[in-house]
């Protein structure tokens, strides 16, 4: 099982893009993901974009993470 954060494509290159999440950017792959465009959301595992989702698919999934980690800090 892998772990992908939906992060937005802020801007991009051929090869490498530069994601966004919460302020923080971060330098990443697109060779698995070559049509990308700037403005979406993609999913970000290990340094590569896997995948992409829709604006709504994004915040449900930063959600459950902001609250699992919530409940994670109370443990």
């Amino acid at each position: 099982m892998c772990l992908a954060i939906p992060m937005v494509l802020k801007e991009r290159t051929e090869f490498e893009g530069v994601v966004e999440l919460d302020g923080i950017q971060r330098t990443i792959s697109l060779m698995l993901l070559p049509d990308a465009e700037v403005g979406e959301h993609v999913l970000i595992h290990a340094g590569y974009a896997i995948g992409s989702v829709n604006a709504e698919e994004a915040a449900q999934t930063l959600e459950l993470l902001r609250e699992y980690a919530d409940n994670m800090a109370d443990l």
